[in-house]
C-alpha cells in the first residue's frame, strides 16, 4: 500500500482493501506492518494525517520499536499529534496482550504412572462414585486436555470407546493414558477394567495412537496395568 496516495485522508476514506480493519478481514492480522496495526488501534488521523502516517510517527518516536512503546509512559505516547489518552491506553493494553500471550505455558509432563496419578489424585480422592477420564499427550508426553468420559457407581462405569477415540482425533493427541478410580479403596483391576484396558489398546492400535497407561487412583495408592506387564 503506497500510504502518499492516502495522505489527507482518514482510514474511512480509504478503499476498503486499504483498510487495516477490512486487511485484517481478508488477509489476517499478520499480513499487516507494525504501522498498519498501530493504525487499527488509533482509528483515525488528524486533519492532515492518516492515522497510517500517525503510527508512523509514533514508531519512529521509539526506534519503530513495539516494545518500547509498551515500556512507554502514557503521557509520552499522547505527546504524538493525532493520539489521545485513550487511545494511548489502548496501545498498551494491546501490546500487553501481546508479551502476556508470548509467556510459555508449562503444561504437565506425565510420561510416567506416578505422574498421571499424581496429577488426577486432586480429581478423584474424594469421589464416592467411578469416575473415568482420557489423557491426552502430545508427542512428548506433556498435557493437551483431559476428559471425563464416564460417570457410574460404586463399583463400576461404562465408557465408550468411540468418544475416547474422537475426542482423541479432535485434540490432535499422540499419547493417550486413561484413568479411572476405586472409591472402595482396592487396587485389584476388575474384569471390566481388563476389558476395557484391551479395548482401548487395540483402538489406539487402529487410529496410530500410543496408548501409555490405564492407572487406577485410589486414596494414597495407585495400579498401573505398564509397571505390572498388562499394557
Amino acid at each position: 500500500m503506497n500510504t502518499s496516495s492516502v495522505s489527507n485522508l482518514t482510514i474511512k476514506n480509504w478503499a476498503k482493501e486499504d483498510q487495516p480493519i477490512q486487511r485484517i478481514q481478508s488477509l489476517g492480522a499478520c499480513a499487516l506492518t507494525d504501522a498498519e496495526l498501530l493504525a487499527a488501534i488509533i482509528g483515525s488521523g488528524t486533519k492532515n494525517r492518516s492515522a497510517v502516517e500517525v503510527a508512523q510517527t509514533l514508531l519512529a518516536a521509539f526506534g519503530n520499536s513495539l516494545s518500547a512503546i509498551g515500556k512507554a509512559r502514557l503521557d509520552e505516547i499522547t505527546a504524538i499529534e493525532g493520539i489521545g489518552l485513550t487511545t494511548a491506553c489502548k496501545i498498551s493494553a494491546a501490546i500487553e496482550i501481546g508479551k502476556r500471550r508470548e509467556k510459555t505455558v508449562e503444561t504437565p509432563d506425565l510420561c510416567t504412572a506416578v505422574r498421571l496419578y499424581n496429577y488426577m489424585l486432586p480429581v478423584m480422592k474424594d469421589l464416592q462414585h467411578e469416575e473415568s477420564y482420557i489423557i491426552l499427550l502430545n508427542q512428548n508426553f506433556h498435557l493437551i486436555k483431559r476428559v471425563l468420559i464416564g460417570r457410574g457407581g460404586i463399583t463400576e462405569t461404562s465408557v465408550d470407546i468411540r468418544i475416547a477415540m474422537k475426542e482423541a482425533v479432535l485434540a490432535n493427541a499422540t499419547v493417550m493414558a486413561f484413568c479411572h478410580n476405586h472409591p472402595s479403596g482396592s487396587l485389584k483391576p476388575s474384569s471390566n477394567d481388563d476389558y476395557l484396558t484391551k479395548a482401548l489398546i487395540k483402538a489406539c492400535e487402529t487410529m496410530r495412537i500410543h496408548f501409555m497407561d490405564h492407572v487406577i487412583v485410589t486414596d494414597g495408592h495407585y495400579y498401573s496395568y505398564r509397571e505390572n506387564g498388562k499394557c
